[in-house]
């Protein structure tokens, strides 16, 4: 999986704008601007905002290639190593993203 690929899988969802977002590259949904996934400058992990329940649901069936995603020590999200993630996994989780933060209709 590749960053070019996981960017055509966010982009690809109802209402969704990629943009900076500090130093690194965000997907959001444009009318409400929530941040749902952002990607490091190396290009070699996605960091996905999905809830609690979601987050230890991929923790258990993917440990291979995610990870809790830390900010100031408190759990926000996933990290996904996208040399590690297939794009069936990488789809599930953005979708899930999307919808945590307010996206609605069906997702493409």
């Amino acid at each position: 999986m590749t960053l070019d690929q996981a960017r055509r899988i966010a982009m690809a969802l109802p209402g969704t704008l990629e943009a900076p977002h500090h130093h690194f590259t965000s997907w959001r949904l444009e009318a409400k601007g929530r941040i749902y996934a952002t990607a490091p400058p190396a290009g070699d992990a996605l960091h996905v905002f999905v809830g609690a329940d979601e987050r230890d649901a991929a923790l258990a069936m993917h440990p291979g290639c995610v990870e809790k995603l830390l900010w100031g020590g408190k759990v926000v999200g996933l990290r996904v190593w996208l040399a590690s993630a297939t794009p069936a996994i990488v789809k599930s989780l953005l979708r899930q993203a999307w919808r945590a933060k307010g996206g609605a209709g069906a997702p493409a």
